[in-house]
Protein backbone atom coordinates (compact mmCIF):
# COMPACT_ATOMS: atom_id res chain seq x y z
CA UNK A 1 0.00 0.00 0.00
CA UNK A 2 1.12 3.21 -1.08
CA UNK A 3 2.49 5.51 2.08
CA UNK A 4 2.93 2.73 4.34
CA UNK A 5 6.65 2.97 4.27
CA UNK A 6 7.99 6.27 5.37
CA UNK A 7 10.85 6.85 7.76
CA UNK A 8 12.73 3.67 7.97
CA UNK A 9 13.35 2.74 4.66
CA UNK A 10 14.36 -1.07 3.44
CA UNK A 11 17.62 -1.62 3.69
CA UNK A 12 19.58 -2.07 0.60
CA UNK A 13 23.16 -4.11 0.05
CA UNK A 14 26.35 -1.95 -0.79
CA UNK A 15 26.86 -0.27 -3.98
CA UNK A 16 30.26 -2.38 -4.75
CA UNK A 17 29.81 -6.44 -5.62
CA UNK A 18 31.03 -8.82 -7.73
CA UNK A 19 28.79 -8.46 -11.38
CA UNK A 20 29.03 -10.76 -14.45
CA UNK A 21 28.96 -9.08 -17.55
CA UNK A 22 28.80 -10.36 -21.65
CA UNK A 23 29.90 -8.72 -24.56
CA UNK A 24 28.80 -9.36 -27.85
CA UNK A 25 28.14 -8.61 -31.48
CA UNK A 26 24.27 -7.35 -32.78
CA UNK A 27 23.02 -10.15 -35.12
CA UNK A 28 21.46 -6.97 -37.08
CA UNK A 29 24.43 -4.77 -36.50
CA UNK A 30 27.82 -6.05 -37.77
CA UNK A 31 29.14 -2.25 -36.27
CA UNK A 32 27.37 -2.42 -33.02
CA UNK A 33 28.76 -3.53 -29.83
CA UNK A 34 26.28 -4.74 -26.60
CA UNK A 35 27.82 -5.03 -23.22
CA UNK A 36 25.19 -6.07 -20.62
CA UNK A 37 25.49 -6.55 -16.92
CA UNK A 38 24.04 -9.94 -16.44
CA UNK A 39 24.09 -9.60 -12.80
CA UNK A 40 21.56 -7.18 -13.15
CA UNK A 41 19.61 -8.09 -16.21
CA UNK A 42 18.84 -11.81 -14.26
CA UNK A 43 17.96 -9.98 -10.84
CA UNK A 44 14.69 -10.53 -9.44
CA UNK A 45 14.09 -6.78 -9.35
CA UNK A 46 10.86 -5.00 -10.12
CA UNK A 47 9.01 -2.17 -9.41
CA UNK A 48 7.09 -1.89 -5.98
CA UNK A 49 5.35 1.60 -6.51
CA UNK A 50 2.61 1.10 -3.47
CA UNK A 51 3.83 -2.01 -2.51
CA UNK A 52 6.48 -1.57 -0.11
CA UNK A 53 8.21 1.64 -2.18
CA UNK A 54 9.99 3.93 -0.02
CA UNK A 55 10.28 6.56 -2.23
CA UNK A 56 12.79 8.86 -3.17
CA UNK A 57 12.25 11.87 -0.21
CA UNK A 58 12.01 11.12 3.33
CA UNK A 59 8.53 11.15 4.38
CA UNK A 60 6.81 11.07 0.73
CA UNK A 61 6.56 7.85 -0.30
CA UNK A 62 3.85 8.21 -2.24
CA UNK A 63 5.94 10.16 -5.22
CA UNK A 64 7.83 6.95 -5.38
CA UNK A 65 11.05 7.89 -8.08
CA UNK A 66 8.83 11.31 -9.53
CA UNK A 67 9.56 13.50 -6.42
CA UNK A 68 12.17 15.61 -9.20
CA UNK A 69 10.42 15.15 -12.35
CA UNK A 70 11.75 14.18 -15.52
CA UNK A 71 14.33 15.56 -17.78
CA UNK A 72 13.18 15.11 -21.38
CA UNK A 73 15.89 13.96 -23.48
CA UNK A 74 15.68 15.48 -26.91
CA UNK A 75 12.37 16.81 -29.29
CA UNK A 76 11.02 13.66 -30.30
CA UNK A 77 11.10 12.96 -26.34
CA UNK A 78 8.60 16.85 -26.22
CA UNK A 79 6.62 15.75 -28.93
CA UNK A 80 6.36 11.87 -27.69
CA UNK A 81 5.23 13.17 -24.48
CA UNK A 82 3.43 16.16 -25.26
CA UNK A 83 1.24 13.84 -27.74
CA UNK A 84 0.26 11.83 -24.95
CA UNK A 85 -0.49 14.98 -22.53
CA UNK A 86 -3.36 15.83 -25.32
CA UNK A 87 -4.89 12.36 -24.80
CA UNK A 88 -5.01 12.70 -20.78
CA UNK A 89 -8.68 13.27 -19.72
CA UNK A 90 -9.40 13.91 -15.73
CA UNK A 91 -9.73 10.77 -14.98
CA UNK A 92 -6.16 9.98 -16.20
CA UNK A 93 -4.16 13.09 -14.32
CA UNK A 94 -5.14 14.72 -11.35
CA UNK A 95 -4.34 18.26 -12.36
CA UNK A 96 -5.80 17.56 -15.70
CA UNK A 97 -6.00 21.47 -17.79
CA UNK A 98 -2.47 22.13 -16.19
CA UNK A 99 -0.23 24.53 -18.22
CA UNK A 100 2.29 24.27 -19.36
CA UNK A 101 3.40 20.49 -18.00
CA UNK A 102 6.92 21.54 -19.17
CA UNK A 103 9.36 23.77 -17.88
CA UNK A 104 13.94 24.43 -18.16
CA UNK A 105 16.02 23.85 -15.41
CA UNK A 106 17.05 26.61 -13.75
CA UNK A 107 20.65 26.82 -12.51
CA UNK A 108 21.59 26.31 -8.69
CA UNK A 109 23.99 29.19 -9.76
CA UNK A 110 23.48 31.53 -12.51
CA UNK A 111 26.58 32.11 -12.57
CA UNK A 112 27.91 29.18 -12.95
CA UNK A 113 27.79 27.92 -16.97
CA UNK A 114 28.92 24.72 -16.44
CA UNK A 115 25.96 23.73 -14.58
CA UNK A 116 24.59 20.40 -15.63
CA UNK A 117 21.09 19.93 -16.76
CA UNK A 118 20.57 24.08 -16.59
CA UNK A 119 18.34 24.94 -19.76
CA UNK A 120 17.01 21.26 -20.30
CA UNK A 121 13.75 20.69 -20.59
CA UNK A 122 11.59 18.62 -18.11
CA UNK A 123 8.35 17.98 -16.66
CA UNK A 124 6.90 20.75 -13.96
CA UNK A 125 6.97 19.85 -10.30
CA UNK A 126 3.75 20.61 -8.38
CA UNK A 127 3.08 20.43 -4.74
CA UNK A 128 6.41 19.03 -4.61
CA UNK A 129 6.54 16.44 -6.88
CA UNK A 130 6.51 15.67 -11.88
CA UNK A 131 2.98 17.27 -12.38
CA UNK A 132 1.76 14.15 -13.53
CA UNK A 133 1.72 12.36 -10.30
CA UNK A 134 -1.39 11.79 -9.24
CA UNK A 135 -2.04 11.56 -5.72
CA UNK A 136 -3.72 8.54 -3.71
CA UNK A 137 -6.69 10.63 -3.26
CA UNK A 138 -7.23 10.92 -6.92
CA UNK A 139 -10.17 8.63 -7.64
CA UNK A 140 -8.52 7.35 -10.66
CA UNK A 141 -5.49 5.95 -8.78
CA UNK A 142 -2.52 6.86 -7.01
CA UNK A 143 0.94 7.22 -9.54
CA UNK A 144 2.02 8.44 -13.20
CA UNK A 145 -1.16 9.84 -15.24
CA UNK A 146 1.10 8.67 -18.70
CA UNK A 147 1.17 5.34 -16.99
CA UNK A 148 -1.86 5.17 -16.56
CA UNK A 149 -3.20 6.62 -20.10
CA UNK A 150 -0.69 3.72 -21.78
CA UNK A 151 -3.07 0.79 -19.59
CA UNK A 152 -6.36 2.24 -20.37
CA UNK A 153 -5.80 2.77 -23.95
CA UNK A 154 -3.67 -0.68 -24.56
CA UNK A 155 -0.09 0.77 -24.82
CA UNK A 156 3.37 0.14 -23.09
CA UNK A 157 3.90 2.93 -20.77
CA UNK A 158 6.96 3.45 -22.70
CA UNK A 159 4.33 4.96 -25.75
CA UNK A 160 3.35 7.85 -23.35
CA UNK A 161 6.22 8.37 -20.43
CA UNK A 162 9.76 10.62 -20.86
CA UNK A 163 12.44 8.05 -21.95
CA UNK A 164 14.04 8.40 -18.71
CA UNK A 165 10.94 7.02 -16.47
CA UNK A 166 10.59 3.62 -18.65
CA UNK A 167 14.04 3.05 -19.06
CA UNK A 168 15.18 3.22 -15.73
CA UNK A 169 16.48 1.37 -13.19
CA UNK A 170 17.90 0.46 -16.54
CA UNK A 171 20.59 2.39 -17.17
CA UNK A 172 22.25 2.67 -21.17
CA UNK A 173 25.26 4.34 -22.50
CA UNK A 174 26.60 4.44 -25.66
CA UNK A 175 29.97 5.63 -27.37
CA UNK A 176 31.85 5.07 -30.53
CA UNK A 177 34.99 2.88 -29.38
CA UNK A 178 38.26 2.95 -32.03
CA UNK A 179 39.46 0.02 -32.67
CA UNK A 180 43.10 -1.01 -33.12
CA UNK A 181 42.91 -2.36 -36.82
CA UNK A 182 41.53 1.55 -37.14
CA UNK A 183 37.99 -0.02 -37.72
CA UNK A 184 35.03 1.37 -35.72
CA UNK A 185 32.08 0.28 -33.19
CA UNK A 186 29.18 1.92 -31.43
CA UNK A 187 29.43 0.17 -28.02
CA UNK A 188 25.96 -0.07 -25.80
CA UNK A 189 26.31 -0.84 -22.56
CA UNK A 190 23.20 -1.82 -20.36
CA UNK A 191 23.46 -2.05 -16.62
CA UNK A 192 21.97 -1.01 -13.44
CA UNK A 193 20.87 2.76 -12.72
CA UNK A 194 22.17 2.43 -9.00
CA UNK A 195 22.78 5.58 -6.66
CA UNK A 196 25.65 6.49 -8.59
CA UNK A 197 24.01 6.96 -11.75
CA UNK A 198 22.21 10.18 -10.24
CA UNK A 199 25.65 11.39 -9.88
CA UNK A 200 26.98 12.94 -6.71
CA UNK A 201 23.41 13.35 -5.09
CA UNK A 202 22.27 9.86 -5.52
CA UNK A 203 23.73 8.93 -2.54
CA UNK A 204 21.51 11.50 -0.66
CA UNK A 205 18.12 10.14 -1.64
CA UNK A 206 16.01 8.56 1.14
CA UNK A 207 15.60 5.01 -0.81
CA UNK A 208 16.65 3.56 -3.79
CA UNK A 209 15.20 0.29 -4.68
CA UNK A 210 17.96 -1.26 -7.51
CA UNK A 211 19.76 -2.38 -4.33
CA UNK A 212 17.00 -3.26 -1.72
CA UNK A 213 15.95 -6.85 -1.29
CA UNK A 214 12.13 -5.53 -0.42
CA UNK A 215 12.16 -5.36 -4.75
CA UNK A 216 13.90 -8.08 -6.12
CA UNK A 217 10.76 -10.10 -5.63
CA UNK A 218 9.92 -11.09 -8.92
CA UNK A 219 9.64 -14.65 -9.96
CA UNK A 220 10.98 -13.84 -12.94
CA UNK A 221 14.41 -12.41 -14.07
CA UNK A 222 14.35 -8.58 -15.45
CA UNK A 223 15.53 -9.76 -19.17
CA UNK A 224 12.41 -10.89 -19.34
CA UNK A 225 9.75 -8.68 -17.45
CA UNK A 226 11.98 -5.44 -19.22
CA UNK A 227 11.51 -7.06 -22.83
CA UNK A 228 10.18 -4.35 -24.25
CA UNK A 229 12.05 -1.33 -22.74
CA UNK A 230 15.51 -3.67 -23.82
CA UNK A 231 13.97 -4.30 -27.28
CA UNK A 232 13.74 -0.36 -27.25
CA UNK A 233 17.13 0.42 -26.17
CA UNK A 234 19.12 -2.01 -28.05
CA UNK A 235 17.09 -3.37 -31.24
CA UNK A 236 14.90 -6.45 -31.90
CA UNK A 237 17.72 -8.54 -32.73
CA UNK A 238 20.15 -7.48 -30.16
CA UNK A 239 17.88 -7.81 -27.19
CA UNK A 240 17.02 -12.02 -28.83
CA UNK A 241 20.90 -12.40 -28.52
CA UNK A 242 21.06 -11.10 -25.21
CA UNK A 243 17.67 -13.12 -23.86
CA UNK A 244 19.21 -16.38 -25.61
CA UNK A 245 22.86 -15.51 -23.80
CA UNK A 246 21.12 -14.77 -20.11
CA UNK A 247 19.13 -17.82 -20.72
CA UNK A 248 21.97 -19.88 -21.42
CA UNK A 249 24.51 -18.30 -18.32
CA UNK A 250 21.56 -18.93 -15.81
CA UNK A 251 20.86 -22.56 -16.91
CA UNK A 252 24.63 -23.25 -16.78
CA UNK A 253 25.12 -21.28 -13.30
CA UNK A 254 27.38 -18.94 -14.61
CA UNK A 255 26.10 -15.26 -13.56
CA UNK A 256 27.38 -13.79 -10.11
CA UNK A 257 24.11 -13.15 -8.46
CA UNK A 258 22.87 -10.06 -7.31
CA UNK A 259 23.11 -9.86 -3.56
CA UNK A 260 20.12 -8.11 -3.50
CA UNK A 261 17.81 -11.02 -4.89
CA UNK A 262 16.37 -14.14 -3.49
CA UNK A 263 19.15 -17.02 -4.33
CA UNK A 264 22.17 -14.86 -3.08
CA UNK A 265 20.36 -14.24 0.38
CA UNK A 266 19.34 -18.09 1.52
CA UNK A 267 16.19 -17.77 0.45
CA UNK A 268 15.11 -14.83 2.47
CA UNK A 269 12.55 -13.30 -0.20
CA UNK A 270 9.96 -16.73 -1.20
CA UNK A 271 10.65 -16.53 -4.94
CA UNK A 272 12.42 -18.42 -7.01
CA UNK A 273 13.62 -16.97 -9.95
CA UNK A 274 12.09 -18.83 -13.23
CA UNK A 275 12.74 -18.04 -16.69
CA UNK A 276 10.36 -18.43 -19.15
CA UNK A 277 11.46 -21.25 -21.78
CA UNK A 278 10.03 -22.17 -25.52
CA UNK A 279 7.47 -24.58 -25.26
Amino acid sequence: MAGSVQEDPPEEVPLDFTREWVEFTDPAEPAHLVRADLTWLTSAWTCVYGRGCAGVETGRPDDGCCSHGAFLTDDDDVRRVGAAVAELTPADWQRHGTAPWVELEEAEDPDDDSDDGAGEPRTRRADGACVFLNGPDHPGGAGCALHALALRTGRHPLETKPDVCWQLPVRREQEWVDRPDDTRVLRTTVGEFDRRGWGPGGHELHWWCTGAPAAHVSPEPLYDTYAAELTALLGPAAYAELRRLAGSRLDQGLVAPHPASPPARGGAVPVELLRRRPG
